[in-house]
């Protein structure tokens, strides 16, 4: 993936740059720098322009060599992983000096403590009459000095800090940042976007139809698990509560068409896979975590009942996503995360019911998807594209994080091994260095977002968690 921009400087330009104070203020001196680690470079023109970093205080300043008097050089900062950089524009533009072949910027801030601003850095420079070139987005090893940590803080670059969801709107891909991103809180002990939960949680409880619920059961399926990870990481009880409501809600769209099963969507009556896996890890985590409840746990084994027998399991052991009008298995494709989630559902009504014969069907269902969903050795979407908006890229992850749940349930831990190749492979060929990953782990053209960036952050956990 290239990130070099030449050319001329985008309208953002114009906007006057804030003045970020963390630990020290913007505009610092470099020889006050206990370390120099330049992170990524560029040419132009016989020139290296490059961005160093101070990681002990979190600030980066840029530098010009090889080249002239008067050519310039300095930073952007962005607060959206590189996106927009309108009020971080050519921070400590600075030329070189008469007689000079090379200068540097002060030092900069790279995130905005005080407005929970995570932020990244680029270094960009101009010969005297020549085009503009920048490096690559990159930031300081501080929230990302693992890989996991890293992909945490480069997906917090997507969270919108006016509608406190990522990628701005996104609603049930952002329950899945968020569970992935308390699920990294848990595993990784790095608490720094804690903050997150709570902010999602107080700007959007009245969104939609309230206890982020809408006419989309999946939907409000994602979001009630999403609030199980935050009361299991937090002990705060109006998460449990609202995770409650969500299940009633989804019982309450529970009928009859094809024998049972909650419906998709509450103006119609299609039976899908993946709502009905999220009723039923729902249900069964909700018992689990209410001593003396029997509502919820027989709500999880009445589904598992159902959907065992629906059809929707076909005869390779994959799940198809959904029911036909006659009742029977629709051959629409086996997407990842129909998959996944029902792993996470059987191991937690394991939980509940000691059933043993839950994991032994789990097994069976991951010996399948593990493998026959592989290209090359890693795990692929049927129809994967090249890009990271919308719903598709957002599957993976929640494939992974089902398999880890029963990986880590089971006790010879049998697809660490996947898994680990899995994770070991994106990290080597589908990230940027701003440890951004693109929709493919095996490596490739492809673009970054959210959705991308969620399903790998999933997968970096899954693996440091097995």
């Amino acid at each position: 993936m290239s990130f070099s921009v030449i050319g001329g400087l985008p309208t953002a330009a114009s906007a006057a740059p804030a003045v970020v104070c963390n630990k020290h203020c913007d505009a610092r001196d470099p020889s006050l720098s206990p370390q120099d680690r330049v992170s990524v470079t560029t040419g132009v023109s016989s020139r290296s322009i490059a961005l160093h970093f101070n990681d002990a205080d979190a600030m980066g300043w840029a530098s010009i060599d090889n080249g002239g008097p008067g050519d310039h050089v300095w930073l952007d900062r962005s607060m959206d992983g590189g996106r927009t950089w309108a009020s971080g524009s050519r921070l400590g533009d600075t030329a070189v000096p008469a007689g000079g072949r090379g200068w540097r910027t002060q030092m900069y801030n790279v995130d905005d403590w005080n407005s929970r601003g995570v932020g990244a850095l680029r270094a960009c420079g101009q010969p005297v009459g020549g085009a503009i070139a920048c490096t690559p987005w990159a930031r300081t090893t501080w929230n990302a000095g693992a890989r996991s940590t890293a992909a945490a803080t480069a997906l917090m670059m997507s969270f919108d800090r006016d509608s406190k969801l990522f990628g701005g709107n996104g609603w049930w891909t952002s329950a899945n940042a968020l569970t992935a991103i308390t699920d990294n809180i848990r595993i990784s002990g790095m608490r720094s976007y804690l903050y997150a939960v709570a902010d999602t949680y107080d700007k959007n409880i009245n969104a939609q139809d309230g206890q982020f619920r809408n006419e989309y059961l999946d939907d409000t399926g994602w979001w009630g698990l999403a609030w199980i990870n935050a009361y299991d990481l937090t002990g705060d009880r109006r998460y449990l509560d609202t995770a409650r409501a969500d299940a009633d809600h989804m019982n309450a769209n529970w009928n009859d068409t094809c024998g049972g099963g909650v419906r998709w969507n509450t103006n119609g009556n299609y039976k899908n896979a993946i709502t009905n896996e999220l009723f039923l890890q729902l249900n069964a985590a909700l018992h689990n975590r209410m001593p003396g409840d029997t509502t919820y746990l027989d709500r999880a084994k009445r589904e598992w009942t159902w959907f065992r027998n629906s059809g929707m399991i076909n005869n390779e052991q994959l799940i198809n996503d959904g029911l036909n009008d006659a009742c029977g298995n629709n051959g629409q494709p086996t997407w990842t995360y129909n998959q996944g989630v029902i792993l996470g559902g059987l191991t937690e009504l394991y939980r509940a019911t000691g059933d043993a014969g839950l994991l032994s069907t789990a097994r069976t269902l991951a010996n399948a998807s593990s493998v026959k969903l592989q290209t090359d050795g890693v795990l692929r979407e049927p129809g994967e594209g090249d890009n990271c908006t919308g719903d598709g890229p957002s599957f993976k992850g929640a494939y992974v994080r089902g398999l880890g749940k029963l990986n880590r349930q089971l006790p010879d831990h049998p697809y660490a091994a996947a898994i680990s190749r899995w994770a070991n492979s994106a990290y080597d060929r589908n990230r940027n260095p701003l440890d951004q990953y693109g929709p493919h782990w095996s490596g490739g053209s492809g673009a970054t977002d959210y959705g991308c960036q969620q399903s790998a952050l999933d997968l970096l956990n899954a693996a440091d968690g097995s």
